[in-house]
């Protein structure tokens, strides 16, 4: 199924697949179904960064370089400030947006997703460009479901 990738790379490329589908559908379902899906079961998202410092804990073990397992750790950092916020703080900071809270929390999120994307030019151009694609979809259904 990948053809020229080790097995460590097929798991960095799987995982990045998967978070990015699981966040484009995620930002797909949070507007419309707010009350019964984001605000009961919307925290799995920021559990999903379990897994994945796991298997950045695989792939740093494993000798891949920084750029390949760094994102995981990203997304645990990242899934702590979120959940600490939205769900055990309970700030409302979208709206009306908390600058203070909104930067740390783009920042965190975009680089996030970045070390999940770049890393996959070195791999293939195509599958970076499929991840572009899943990226851009994303990030609209992000910004129009707030």
């Amino acid at each position: 199924m990948f053809a020229g990738l080790d097995n460590l790379d097929a798991l960095f490329v799987v995982w990045a697949f998967f978070f990015q589908i699981a966040h484009v559908v995620h930002f797909a379902l949070r507007k419309r179904f707010f009350e019964s899906y984001t605000l009961k079961i919307g925290w799995i998202m920021y559990a999903l960064s379990i897994p994945s410092a796991a298997i950045s804990i695989v792939l740093l073990l494993g000798g891949k370089t920084w750029s390949f397992w760094l994102g995981g750790f990203l997304f645990l950092i990242f899934a702590a400030y979120g959940y600490r916020i939205d769900y055990v703080k309970q700030i409302q900071w979208r709206n009306p947006m908390r600058r203070s809270i909104m930067f740390p929390y783009v920042f965190l999120y975009l680089s996030t997703v970045m070390f999940y994307w770049w890393p996959l030019a070195i791999l293939s151009r195509p599958l970076w460009m499929a991840f572009a694609v899943l990226f851009v979809i994303g990030t609209i259904l992000n910004v129009t479901s707030h």
